[in-house]
């Protein structure tokens, strides 16, 4: 799930106290991820896109509304849109008054203040919503009419593989071929959650994302919550290099909480 105002447990660490008590899910827009990830839109046509873990971001939606493929994967995709529904809107509200705790812990030059963030990150989760329902409800009509023109109900024989631009699976195991994307994006994910995922599971998901990628990753932020740089990068990129990526953090303009404006970009090495 991609969201940089949440963490799991009070953090009084560099003066910030977090207490969000669960993961939450929320997205970002368009124009968030364009520069958290240095983003042109002319360099996405033409390219397959993952963006993986994708909460509710509405990046795939706004995507798709300009002819450009991307999909997106959450675990949290295998419950109804109402279910999601649900759950944003009382997450959006969870994470705001954390934010609002920890207000000096955040750069506000983009937002303006909280009730811009607000804003936008119901934008996100109902631009999110409004594609799913659409294309979730596109799906079940296509799979319910037969080539004779009698209904076929195919939904108990669906995969996550198959479902269409929002797949439901978990890291560090997707359901997609060797080299199926030509771009991944991953945010507010790997790096955030040190203090809960460990080495293993960070490397685990970082080869399942070059195993499926086909030139480029791009990872944000790679700072912990508490704004500092993830202390086994170093690893992480030998891993990379190891499975044939090119690794490098690359500043970006984009910091919303404080120490978070750089990715992780890998890049894979011909031949």
């Amino acid at each position: 799930m991609s969201r940089d105002e949440m963490s799991a447990a009070k953090n009084n660490e560099n003066g910030r106290d977090h207490q969000l008590d669960r993961i939450v899910f929320i997205g970002r827009t368009y124009d968030e991820y364009r520069r958290m990830f240095r983003l042109h839109e002319r360099n996405l046509v033409g390219r397959k896109i993952l963006d993986c873990p994708a909460g509710s971001c509405s990046f795939a939606a706004e995507m798709g509304a300009r002819g450009i493929e991307v999909v997106a994967c959450d675990i949290a995709y295998s419950q109804s849109s109402d279910e999601l529904a649900s759950r944003g809107e009382a997450d959006v509200a969870h994470a705001i008054e954390d934010v609002e705790r920890n207000h000096d812990s955040y750069r506000w030059d983009y937002f303006g203040g909280v009730g811009a963030l607000r804003y936008t990150r119901m934008k996100a989760l109902n631009g999110f919503l409004a594609d799913f329902r659409r294309t979730r409800t596109a799906e079940l009509e296509a799979e319910t009419e037969g080539g004779d023109g009698f209904p076929v109900d195919r939904r108990r024989t669906r995969t996550p593989a198959n479902s269409g631009r929002y797949v439901a699976a978990a890291l560090p195991a997707l359901p997609f071929a060797d080299g199926a994307f030509d771009l991944i994006l991953s945010a507010n994910f790997l790096f955030l959650y040190a203090d809960r995922l460990d080495l293993a599971f960070h490397a685990a998901t970082l080869r399942e994302l070059m195993r499926v990628a086909r030139e480029e990753i791009r990872l944000f932020p790679v700072v912990n919550f508490s704004g500092e740089r993830y202390a086994h990068m170093d690893f992480i990129m030998r891993v990379a290099g190891s499975a044939g990526f090119e690794a490098r953090v690359a500043p970006v303009p984009y910091e919303f909480a404080l120490g978070a404006n750089a990715m992780l970009q890998l890049t894979r090495v011909p031949g």
